[in-house]
């Protein structure tokens, strides 16, 4: 049984899914998941086509996924920023997918 304020749903069972990846996540070395973007930003930026396109799908995946599970922590400016930053990753990714960036 639910006790108030306990995620129920979707919300619950995707926070369940999310556990091990978060946790291996986690106990990667810090520098890790710094080099993995860069890496994503400089397919999306220097690649072209749908290479490109790809990259930055993948870190806006990545971005979306983390910005779902800290939602209920935010604060309207903190959500608007991941909307923010999520906007413009998809529309470069667009942008390069069509070849027009």
């Amino acid at each position: 049984m639910r006790t108030k304020g306990e995620p129920g749903g979707l919300r619950a069972a995707i926070e369940r899914r999310s556990a091990a990846p978060v946790v291996f996540l986690h106990r990667l070395p810090r520098w890790t998941l710094l080099v993995a973007v860069f890496a994503l930003l400089v397919v999306g930026m220097v690649g072209g086509g749908w290479v490109a396109a790809a990259g930055l799908l993948v870190l806006a995946a990545a971005l979306a996924w983390f910005a779902y599970l800290n939602w209920p922590a935010l604060d309207g400016s903190g959500k608007a920023l991941r909307i923010v930053a999520l906007a413009i990753l998809v529309g470069f990714a667009l942008g390069r997918g069509i070849g027009r960036l």
